[in-house]
């Protein structure tokens, strides 16, 4: 009976924090969107396209043609979405870390993600990239989702670059979670203090570099991701699989074909990761 009743307060305190690492991470997940959606306006269409040779190019260029809202085509989707994809990765990485291995911890948390990242940065993805004015393919986000469901189903349409993101998602939530943690565990260590006493400014500035560290890690396969979402259907689709657009842009552009778009992602990833961390770690220690 004693046995019993130590489970179920262990249970119940378990869930208790997947609770709250689930809120926390749906706070930093509109934070997250907030502060990064200009720069993966211009990240996606240095990945996807060959008409700009610089971001800053590529950023003058949007604005000049388009105007300034256009860094915030496609938000509504991500907005919606983001924060129950983050809240979903803190309340996976939570469960899964308390068997002590952080990367796999964070891998798994990036692939219970995936089932909802994908259809969302697929949607996000067509509406940064659709022409712009009278032109335009999608009214919106559900226009996208219907239009993109129409071909081929919900599968082969919206959920088109599912696999190589369940890869991308894995190892950039594996190197995530993995390098912020340690970078945390390590400060308290060499401090002598616990982790709830870390100031604010340092875990925003180990949030930051563990979102260099997430984009290092995983940017090549957020390439090929971009190029099959972006892809056409029927006779104008160009890669037939993931295997097919990595062999694709190999031929075509060598290595620096995997690295195109680094240089505002990198930029974008700092702010982004840091303000998501700040807000997740400030958050549990209010609601704890």
């Amino acid at each position: 009976m004693a046995d019993a009743a130590v489970d179920a307060v262990e249970i119940q305190g378990g869930a208790k924090q997947t609770a709250k690492d689930l809120f926390s991470g749906a706070v930093g997940g509109i934070a997250q969107v907030l502060i990064g959606q200009p720069f993966d306006i211009v990240k996606v269409r240095l990945q996807t396209g060959t008409q700009y040779t610089s971001a800053l190019e590529a950023a003058r260029s949007i604005y000049a043609k388009e105007g300034p809202l256009a860094f915030y085509k496609g938000t509504l989707t991500p907005l919606l979405g983001i924060g129950a994809c983050v809240s979903i990765q803190f309340g996976a990485f939570g469960f899964a870390k308390r068997y002590g291995q952080y990367y796999a911890a964070g891998a798994f948390a990036g692939v219970a993600n995936s089932v909802i990242s994908g259809p969302i940065e697929h949607v996000r993805i067509r509406l940064q990239t659709q022409p712009h004015g009278a032109a335009r393919l999608y009214s919106g986000p559900l226009d996208c989702v219907r239009k993109l469901s129409s071909h081929g189903g919900v599968l082969k349409g919206l959920y088109r670059g599912e696999a190589v993101t369940i890869y991308r998602e894995a190892q950039a939530y594996g190197m995530w979670f993995m390098s912020f943690e340690w970078m945390m565990n390590a400060h308290a260590a060499r401090n002598k203090i616990e982790r709830k006493q870390i100031p604010p400014y340092m875990i925003a500035f180990y949030g930051g570099l563990a979102g260099e560290a997430l984009w290092l890690g995983s940017y090549p396969l957020d390439v090929v991701k971009s190029k099959m979402q972006t892809d056409g259907f029927g006779k104008e689709q160009r890669y037939k699989t993931m295997r097919d657009c990595f062999t694709q842009t190999w031929r075509g552009e060598g290595m620096r074909g995997f690295w195109k778009g680094i240089g505002p992602t990198l930029l974008r990833a700092m702010p982004v990761s840091a303000g998501t961390f700040a807000v997740v770690e400030l958050t549990m220690r209010a609601i704890s």
